[in-house]
């Protein structure tokens, strides 16, 4: 099977890559940047294309016969406070990829089986202790509104015959890079605990069972619609950062408040202090196995 990836040399793309070439796949990139792409530890055998983010035109070819496209390219949303500026370059970033993945698509002549839209949790907005499915509606909020139209940029390829699958994924968990790095260093400061009250749900996922779902969305011939990439069993922020302290053999009562966070963050606070109690419904109902489905073996993993 011929795979292409946009967005393939960032943290989810990376793994995505290496799994699929672990499963005899083949594989081809499409960066902005491919002569610096190598730079980025994309695993060998993985080919790279130049493609500029916004339009089908220089990779249109590769298309042409692929079996599937996994579109996971798009501004990062915890790079910098959410200024109106930045906003828009997360929004356009995002829109501008899922049209040219879709103005491809309908320009070849053998279309891909599959396309698999990126999306995140996001779209269910804060949800309090409700359990959250694929069936729970979206939010009205910043984050919610740009999944939505994320989701939508390449729902056309449905009308074409195209399997459309959409990932809403949680928080990914990597030694590599992401959020885990970032929410450890308190930790190793001896300084770790709960962000605000601590209540809000955190839905993750280590990051071999985000590649690993993907590859099986993809393989899945009947898999098709919105599928929550998030481990089967979320914890709060107060219950995850106890778990970190125990795997790091550290403090975990060092509470950084919520005040604090929004006069540092400001909007973009609601990463840490807002969450939603995620389950994976739809991707068990398939058969996925997780590896790592409670977040203790998943940190042993990655902190050892």
């Amino acid at each position: 099977m011929h795979v292409l990836i946009t967005g393939g040399t960032g943290l989810i793309g990376r793994a995505v890559a290496a799994e699929l070439v672990g499963g005899g796949h083949r594989v081809t990139v499409l960066s902005r940047r491919a002569g610096e792409a190598a730079r980025v530890g994309l695993p060998a055998g993985v080919q790279v294309a130049q493609w500029d983010g916004r339009s089908a035109e220089g990779w249109v070819d590769l298309a042409d016969g692929a079996d599937a496209i996994v579109n996971l390219a798009g501004a990062s949303i915890g790079a910098g406070r959410w200024s109106p500026a930045r906003k828009e370059v997360i929004r356009r970033s995002r829109l501008e990829a899922g049209q040219a993945v879709s103005d491809a698509v309908r320009r070849v002549a053998r279309k891909p089986r599959v396309v698999v839209q990126a999306s995140g949790v996001g779209y269910y907005g804060p949800r309090g202790d409700e359990v959250v499915t694929e069936a729970t509606p979206p939010a009205e909020d910043f984050l919610a509104r740009l999944v939505v139209e994320w989701e939508r940029s390449t729902a056309g390829v449905a009308e074409l015959g195209v399997r459309h699958v959409v990932i809403r994924t949680g928080l990914v968990l990597s030694a590599e890079g992401g959020s885990l790095p970032r929410l450890v260093m308190p930790f190793r400061l001896f300084a770790g605990g709960p962000m605000g009250s601590g209540r809000q749900w955190y839905a993750w996922i280590h990051i071999a069972d985000e590649a690993a779902a993907i590859r099986f969305l993809i393989e899945h011939e009947s898999a098709q619609g919105p599928f929550n990439l998030t481990s089967p069993q979320p914890v709060t922020n107060r219950e995850f950062a106890a778990v970190l302290g125990r795997v790091m053999r550290r403090p975990a009562f060092f509470p950084a408040p919520a005040l604090a966070l929004r006069a540092a963050l400001g909007e973009m606070a609601d990463l840490v202090l807002t969450g939603q109690r995620v389950v994976p419904e739809c991707l068990q109902a398939l058969g996925f196995a997780f590896r790592f489905p409670t977040l203790e073996a998943a940190l042993r993993d990655l902190l050892r």
